[in-house]
């Protein structure tokens, strides 16, 4: 599964954007420097989210959008269309339109 599906299934899942975690997260004072361990309980807890998926929202919560441009334009399963993943929900990505 590409990086940009597991954000895409946390909000159908969760009904959260990943850029609304983000500020949840803030409010915890989670965000930079953040370990995963505290992040990982929280998503765990609130939104019975599995450490694969938690995974993913650590890495926008602690890193950004940003990612490595290892899978990009690939074929595989992991294929992502782009380095920078989108925060602000599947219905307004221009990669899905």
């Amino acid at each position: 599964m590409s990086f940009q599906a597991y954000l895409d299934n946390i909000e159908t899942k969760t009904g959260l954007t990943p850029r609304r975690f983000i500020e949840l997260a803030a409010d915890r004072g989670f965000g930079p420097g953040t370990k995963a361990a505290p992040i990982l309980e929280w998503l765990k807890a609130d939104y019975d989210l599995s450490r694969g998926y938690g995974m993913a929202l650590v890495h926008v919560i602690t890193k950004g959008p940003q990612i490595s441009a290892k899978h990009v334009g690939t074929d595989g399963a992991h294929a992502d269309a782009s380095d920078t993943l989108w925060l602000d929900g599947r219905a307004s990505n221009p990669d899905y339109a």
